[in-house]
C-alpha cells in the first residue's frame, strides 16, 4: 500500500485523503483472495515515523480497519516509536483516528532506556493463542527489573503530566519550525503533533523534488552544533525530531537558534517563501 502522504502523494485534500489511501486495503485484499490465500491481518504505525514522519490523514486507520476485519483480518497498530504520550492526543496515537485495535505493539520509551516491550491484546485472541499454539517462552520475560522500570516510567508520564506537556511543548515546537519554513525556500514542509515532528527539504518547493543533500548536511551541521537528529523516508530527506518527553520551550528555543543557523549555513543565503 502506498504511504499515506498528504505532502508528496497522490492525495493532498485532509477532508478526502484518508478514505482515498485506505481503499487500496481492499485491491490488497482482492489479490491476497486472488491467490487462494486467506488474509491474516494488517499492521501499521499510528503515525510513521522511519517512513518520514507521517501523521495520517483522518479516518484512515477506520478505512483499512474495516476492510481488513471484512475479510476476517486482525488489525495491529504498532506504537513502538509514537507510544506512550508523545503526540500529546493521549497516551495512544490510534486514538487519534477512532479505532481500536485487535493487537498494540509497545517498547522502546515503556522502559525509558531499558529494554522492555510488550503486546497488548483482547482475552480472545490470547486464549486462542494459549490453545492453538506452544507455550510462549522468553529468558527475560517478566522480570522484576523491568517490571519496575515498567511501573515507574508510567508513574512519572503521570505524575508530571508528560501527555500534556508533549503537545503544549510540541505546539510551540511545531510554530517555531513553520516560521523557519517561511524564511527558507529549502524546507518544503514542515509536520507533527506533540513531540513528533518532521521537516521536509526539497529542492523546489513547486515541483517538490526531494534534497536529500541538504538535508544530511543539516544534520551533520547539528552534529557538530552538539545537537543529535536523524533523516527519515524514501528519500532520506526528512529530518525527524523526537526529543525526549522532558524537553521544554527552552530546549525548543536553544534547538531553534541551531537549526536556524545550520540551515542558513548550508543553503548559504536566506529567500523569502514564495509558495505553499
Amino acid at each position: 500500500m502506498d504511504l499515506p502522504d498528504m505532502y508528496r502523494g497522490p492525495h493532498r485534500d485532509r477532508a478526502t485523503a484518508g478514505p482515498k489511501y485506505g481503499a487500496q486495503a481492499d485491491v490488497m485484499i482482492q489479490n491476497i483472495k486472488n491467490r487462494g490465500a486467506r488474509v491474516a491481518g494488517f499492521i501499521g504505525e499510528s503515525a510513521l515515523s522511519c517512513g518520514g514522519q507521517i501523521i495520517l490523514p483522518p479516518n484512515y486507520l477506520k478505512t483499512v480497519y474495516e476492510a481488513v476485519r471484512g475479510a476476517g483480518g486482525l488489525c495491529i497498530a504498532d506504537e513502538v516509536q509514537v507510544g506512550f504520550g508523545r503526540c500529546g492526543t493521549g497516551l495512544w496515537v490510534f486514538q487519534t483516528q477512532g479505532v481500536l485495535p485487535d493487537i498494540v505493539t509497545i517498547g522502546k520509551p515503556m522502559g525509558n532506556g531499558h529494554p522492555l516491550a510488550g503486546v497488548v491484546t483482547t482475552r480472545t485472541i490470547a486464549e486462542k493463542y494459549r490453545l492453538n499454539r506452544p507455550e510462549y517462552f522468553n529468558t527475560y520475560g517478566g522480570n522484576p527489573v523491568s517490571m519496575a522500570v515498567g511501573m515507574a516510567v508510567l508513574d512519572v508520564i503521570e505524575d508530571e503530566d508528560l501527555v500534556h506537556h508533549a503537545k503544549v511543548t510540541g505546539d510551540f515546537f511545531l510554530h517555531q519550525l513553520n516560521l523557519l519554513w517561511k524564511k527558507y525556500q529549502c524546507i518544503g514542509d514542515v509536520r507533527g503533533i506533540g513531540l513528533f515532528l518532521g521537516i521536509e527539504f526539497v529542492k523546489n518547493r513547486s515541483t517538490r523534488e526531494p534534497d536529500e543533500a541538504t538535508a544530511v548536511s543539516v544534520k551533520m551541521e547539528m552534529y557538530r552544533q552538539q545537537i543529535i537528529v536523524s533523516t527519515e523516508g524514501r528519500y532520506n530527506n526528512i529530518i525527524k525530531i523526537k526529543p525526549p518527553m522532558t524537553f521544554d520551550k527552552a530546549n525548543v528555543k536553544h534547538f531553534i537558534h541551531h537549526f536556524d543557523r545550520a540551515i542558513e549555513l548550508v543553503a548559504g543565503k536566506i529567500h523569502p517563501a514564495t509558495a505553499s
